[in-house]
Formats: C-alpha cells, sequence, structure tokens
C-alpha cells in the first residue's frame, strides 16, 4: 500500500494514534554530563557528533553511557580526541541546519551525524528530506571542513514498542523509504559513509519510553561508528589496503 493511499484510508487513526503516543510516552531528559572535551593520545582527531534526541543521549543517564561517550572512549585508544556535541532533543533536519549555522567557523576530522526520527513523523515527505540531507552534507564540509563524513541510519521504527499498530507500520515504512533515498544519496558522496548496523530494539535494550535507544544499543552505535572513523583513516594513510 502507498503512502498517499495509506494517508487516505488511515489518515484519521494515524493522526489520533500520533497524538495519544505523545500524550502517553514519557518525557526523558537529555544524557547529563560534558558535550566537549580531550581524550586519549596520538594522532589528533577533531570530532563533532550532530543531531537529535538519540544523539543527545535520551535513554541514557549519562553521555558517558550514551553514543558521544562511548564513541570517544573507543576512539581515545588509537588517537587524542578533541571533540565537541551539537545536538538536542525535538530537532528535525531543518532545525539541526537553524543549529549548525548559529555555530562559529571551526575545523573537524569527522563528523557523526544522526537526524531524521523528527522528519519521518511529520509529513515531510521523501524528496523534500532529501533535499536537506544534502544541505547538512555541504554544510558540514563546507563551513566546518569536515573531512569524513559518518552517516546513521533511521531506525527500525516498525520496531519501536512505543508506537501502536498501524503507526508503527506506517512510520516504519517511511523510515526505511527515507533510508533508501538516503543510501542512494551517501553512495554518491565522497568521504561519506552510511553506517550498516540494525538498531533492532529487543528486551531490555530501548529506554523506558520505548522510543529510544538504551545504553546497550549505544555501545553498539558507537562501536560500529569507531570502526568506520578508523578504518577510513588506516585506509588514508595506507591507499593501498582495502579494508572490508
Amino acid at each position: 500500500m502507498s503512502e498517499r493511499l495509506s494517508k487516505l484510508l488511515l489518515g484519521p487513526l494515524l493522526l489520533l494514534q500520533g497524538l495519544y503516543t505523545r500524550r502517553v510516552t514519557p518525557r526523558l531528559p537529555e544524557a547529563s554530563g560534558a558535550r566537549q572535551g580531550l581524550a586519549g593520545n596520538g594522532a589528533r582527531l577533531r570530532l563533532l557528533i550532530v543531531g537529535d534526541s538519540a544523539i543527545a543521549g535520551v535513554g541514557a543517564a549519562t553521555q558517558d553511557e550514551a553514543l558521544s561517550g562511548q564513541l570517544v572512549a573507543r576512539l581515545a585508544e588509537g588517537f587524542q580526541v578533541s571533540w565537541q556535541l551539537w545536538a538536542q532533543t525535538g530537532l528535525d533536519s531543518q532545525g539541526l541546519l537553524e543549529l549548525l549555522d548559529s555555530q562559529d567557523a571551526q575545523p573537524f576530522d569527522v563528523a557523526v551525524l544522526g537526524i531524521g526520527v523528527n522528519d519521518v513523523t511529520s509529513s515531510l515527505g521523501a524528496d523534500q528530506w532529501l533535499i536537506r540531507q544534502q544541505r547538512l552534507l555541504g554544510v558540514l564540509k563546507d563551513k566546518f571542513a569536515v573531512q569524513q563524513l559518518v552517516i546513521s541510519p533511521l531506525p527500525p521504527m516498525h520496531l519501536f514498542p512505543a508506537l501502536p499498530q498501524p503507526l508503527r507500520w506506517y512510520l516504519g515504512n517511511r523510515a526505511r523509504r527515507f533510508n533508501q533515498h538516503l543510501a542512494t544519496l551517501i553512495a554518491a558522496q565522497p568521504s561519506c559513509s552510511l553506517l550498516t548496523l540494525s538498531l533492532a530494539p529487543e528486551a531490555g535494550m530501548m529506554a523506558a519510553d520505548g522510543f529510544h535507544p538504551g545504553p546497550v544499543i549505544y555501545s553498539l552505535w558507537a562501536e560500529h561508528a569507531a570502526r568506520a572513523i578508523t578504518g577510513q583513516r588506516h585506509t588514508d594513510k595506507n591507499p593501498g589496503v582495502e579494508h572490508v
């Protein structure tokens, strides 16, 4: 069933379920703790982590348990990591563009980007969303001189326990379609990689709200992101070596 037909047949129900879900879902705080710092020894790595509530660590008590802390800890094993976290609950792609616009220009070697869930839950079309992703990549490369971009896919929203059916099915289909468009975009972008991990929410791995990751998922996310970053940087130093 197409998205247009789904909205035509199920529109009133989807709207009511969306309003109900917003009302009953617990609003968890962003993870506490530092949002910038210096860690580790070795070659210098300037890291920027940007995105929405998941990037901000909602679902973890502290940034050490969230994506930023776990990613920095892994990278600090081989690099001196100078890092910053720019993330905020409620941001969609346009909101993130505005956040980046408000920041002073400064160079980063690597940026990890995670955005889109709030676009999926809105009425934004996939084509318009893709335009905003292109703009985000351009801003990160042009304004912040990012050399390597690591992009996180949208999570499997069709498995989110906080979402009732058929809203879960509908948003899951939108997320999958957005990811398909995103994969096509990233494949044509130099120095960009799309993480292929599936952050499927299993029992005990989600936050209490049934919508955000818990520390276990953040750990898996950080592991895959760190692998993508270190693998690319090793390849840059040894261009004749191929890494899988």
